[in-house]
């Protein structure tokens, strides 16, 4: 009744390990880089325009939960790593029904919703993986050069991104059920998340226009709050949970009755 889920859980297992060591080698050299340049900071904000920091939530960039959440977290983790989820959830159906694979599933005593849930279930390897070795390293690094961050907010913005990954991931699973090639399918996952953040800061850049970022599933995680300000939004969470079941069942329903 699992081996759908052990096999997708296995399969996670390379690229997220990779994933994290990427994370600590880019994590080492912003760490080391912030001692020398903390004092001159505010001098190198000056020389930015003011779009730029409303574009990618920065503030507080003196301080090191500032630096961190502008270097690491506002593009690196929001965006690629939400590319990442949306790409691999384009290739969990669609990669299959193009190698045939998914005709030698279905063969067997398995339902298509259990498909579908079993593998998009898998991915909670690269979900524990990414948030608790990234998690750690941040941590560590900020210890190694001399500083503290308070680990309750290193937990929570790695704990509330869960969510925002999910819809990330679920983005991609939707165009995989829709579209034939898995090479389609991530193309156009991965073009939505990044339009729908880019979305998001462009709309924050004018009052009258805010409206128009509120589909977009970075709205519901400010990474930059968390770290600097402590604040914990919780309710957004929850509706980027609301969203991720909502995808999860479109995708469901289309994959129950596409004919394969």
């Amino acid at each position: 009744m699992t081996a759908i889920l052990r096999l997708e859980s296995r399969k996670r297992i390379r690229s997220s390990v990779v994933l994290v060591v990427v994370f600590a080698l880019l994590s080492a050299l912003y760490f080391s880089m912030f001692p020398s340049i903390e004092e001159d900071i505010e001098a190198l904000m000056e020389g930015f325009p003011d779009f730029f920091f409303d574009l990618f939530g920065i503030e507080a960039l003196h301080t090191i939960e500032g630096f961190i959440a502008a270097e690491i977290y506002s593009f690196f983790w929001v965006v690629l790593v939400g590319i990442y989820f949306s790409y691999v959830g384009a290739g969990l159906i669609a990669g299959d029904i193009r190698g045939r694979k998914m005709d030698l599933t279905l063969s067997n005593p398995v339902s298509r919703e259990s498909v579908v849930l079993q593998k998009v279930a898998g991915l909670w390897v690269p979900l524990v993986v990414l948030n608790v070795g990234v998690a750690v390293i941040v941590y560590v690094g900020a210890l190694v050069i001399g500083e503290h961050i308070n680990p309750v907010a290193i937990t929570m913005v790695h704990l509330l991104s869960v969510p925002y990954l999910l819809v990330c991931a679920t983005i991609g699973l939707v165009a995989s059920v829709v579209l034939d090639r898995a090479r389609s399918a991530r193309a156009t996952a991965l073009s939505l998340v990044f339009v729908l953040w880019l979305l998001d800061g462009v709309s924050q850049l004018d009052p009258e226009f805010e409206w128009a970022g509120v589909l977009s599933p970075s709205r519901y995680y400010d990474e930059t709050a968390i770290l600097v300000r402590e604040e914990y939004a919780y309710f957004d969470a929850v509706i980027l949970v609301g969203a991720f079941l909502v995808l999860l069942g479109v995708a469901t329903v289309v994959f129950t009755r596409r004919d394969i």
